[in-house]
């Protein structure tokens, strides 16, 4: 049985527009999709018009990893999914995540493609369908056996940024066996409307090649802000 995760900060028109479309909820597999709120939620999220599965979580503490973990502590599946309010998956998104655990696999993630069609964007695209240095990022939407998510011992919740890459980095060093589902999803190109496409991918490098070297969460989440005009809001 499956268990969606959906951290969300103010993020009502994302979340109203997915559960508008998502036609995994009626899914049989599907246990419960938990939309894990941020303290500071302000918007009306009770206002939702969603599935019986859908719960509402306001969790104690701020930051995605924090509102992750507290979902998952709750979660009712065997399988975790961590999705992002402004990620739309796939007709087929449960019963790909099914099939690669019965093909063995404990982990994956799937490619993805923007929600408008620039040609700048196809490229960032085409590298989510192969195994990479940017594997990992929140928008492939990780799917973990719960068994494996509590052996690595969740996310840190001192990486208050790129929480992802970290925790995927602990994936390869405990040797969890993982698949990339060549299914898109489609992202949101938000941050790329607020910034130039070498402002975004600029910064992208620079956060990743700085986090594999070991710089702080706090520090990269600050240099995040100062990079990219729309702030992190996890």
């Amino acid at each position: 049985m499956i268990s969606i995760i959906i951290p969300a900060h103010n993020e009502y028109d994302n979340l109203q527009r997915l559960f508008s479309i998502a036609c995994f909820l009626e899914h049989n597999k599907l246990v419960e999709v938990i939309v894990a709120l941020s303290p500071g939620n302000s918007d009306d999220i009770e206002l939702l018009e969603c599935s019986s599965k859908v719960k509402i979580l306001r969790c104690k503490n701020k930051g995605r990893a924090s509102q992750m973990n507290e979902a998952a502590s709750m979660a009712l599946g065997n399988t975790l999914v961590f999705l992002h309010a402004d990620v739309v998956p796939p007709a087929e998104f449960i019963d790909n995540i099914l099939q690669s655990l019965e093909d063995g696999y404990d982990a994956g993630f799937f490619s993805y493609r923007f929600d408008k069609d620039k040609w700048y964007l196809r490229i960032n695209a085409a590298f989510t369908v192969k195994d990479g240095l940017f594997t990992g990022g929140g928008d492939q939407c990780l799917f973990i056996r719960k068994e494996a998510f509590e052996q690595l011992g969740r996310f840190n919740e001192q990486q208050v940024l790129m929480e992802d890459f970290e925790f995927f980095a602990r994936m390869k060093k405990e040797r969890i066996s993982y698949t990339i589902i060549k299914n898109d999803l489609v992202v949101s190109a938000r941050k790329y409307e607020s910034n130039s496409y070498l402002r975004v991918n600029l910064s992208n490098f620079i956060l990743v090649v700085l986090f594999k070297l070991g710089y702080p969460g706090n520090k990269l989440k600050s240099l995040h802000n100062k990079l990219i005009r729309t702030p992190y809001n996890g």
